[in-house]
C-alpha cells in the first residue's frame, strides 16, 4: 500500500485469552457467551460497513449520507475498542489491588484504593441507561480521573486513554443480575487483572 493510498482494514472479533466460564461465579458463562459473541461481534459487523460506507463514498465523491456513515462509525467503532480493552481488563485469578506506579498513581489521585473503588462503583451505578465507567488517564492533565460514557459515542475528553473500563449496559449483567447493577459492579471487582490495567497505565503516560 502506498503512502497515500486507500487505506483498507477489516476489523475482527478478538478471540477471548481465556474460557467463557473462566470468570465465574461473577461472571457467568452463558452472559459471557453472549456479550462477546453476538454484542461484541455486532459492533465489528457494524464498524466493518461503516467503514465500507464511507470508502464507498470517497470512491463515488457522494456525501449524501456522510452523518449517518459517520455516526454509525463512532458508534460501532467506539462499542468494538471499549469492550477490546474490557476483555483484556478481565481475567481468572484477579482482583484484589493494584501494584506499583499504578497503585501511587491511584493513591495521589483519589487518596486511597478504596476510595477509588468506592468512586468508580458509584460513577458506574449512575449511568443513566446504557453506557461504561471508566478509569482513564488524562494526557493533557497527566492525572488520572474516572469517566462515564452514557453514550459511548459522545465521549467528550478526547485526550483520555482509557486504562479499565466496566460495561454497564444491561446486555453485560442482566441474566445473572437482573437489575441489580451495583452488585454486578462489586464483582466485577473480582475479576479486574491489574496487571493488564498498569500496563496500560504505563504505555499511556
Amino acid at each position: 500500500m502506498g503512502q497515500f493510498g486507500e487505506f483498507k482494514m477489516t476489523h475482527e472479533l478478538p478471540p477471548l485469552t481465556y474460557d467463557y466460564n473462566a470468570l465465574e461465579p461473577h461472571i457467568d458463562e452463558q452472559t459471557m457467551k453472549l456479550h462477546h459473541d453476538i454484542h461484541h461481534n455486532g459492533y465489528v459487523k457494524g464498524l466493518n460497513n461503516a467503514e465500507s460506507k464511507l470508502a464507498e463514498a470517497r470512491k463515488s465523491g457522494d456525501y449524501g449520507l456522510v452523518k449517518h456513515w459517520e455516526r454509525e462509525a463512532a458508534f460501532h467503532g467506539a462499542g468494538h475498542f471499549l469492550h477490546c480493552i474490557f476483555w483484556e481488563n478481565m481475567g481468572p485469578n484477579c482482583g484484589g489491588t493494584p501494584t506499583g506506579n499504578l497503585s501511587d498513581a491511584i493513591n495521589s489521585k483519589f487518596g486511597s484504593f478504596e476510595n477509588f473503588s468506592k468512586h468508580f462503583k458509584a460513577a458506574g451505578g449512575a449511568v443513566e441507561g446504557s453506557g461504561w465507567v471508566m478509569l482513564c488517564w488524562n494526557t493533557e492533565a497527566k492525572s488520572l480521573e474516572i469517566l462515564t460514557a452514557e453514550k459511548h459515542q459522545n465521549l467528550t475528553q478526547w485526550v483520555s486513554v482509557p486504562l479499565l473500563v466496566c460495561d454497564v449496559w444491561e446486555h453485560a449483567y442482566y441474566l445473572n443480575y437482573q437489575n441489580k447493577r451495583a452488585a454486578y459492579i462489586e464483582a466485577f471487582f473480582n475479576v479486574i487483572n491489574w496487571e493488564n490495567v498498569s500496563k496500560r497505565f504505563e504505555a499511556a503516560c
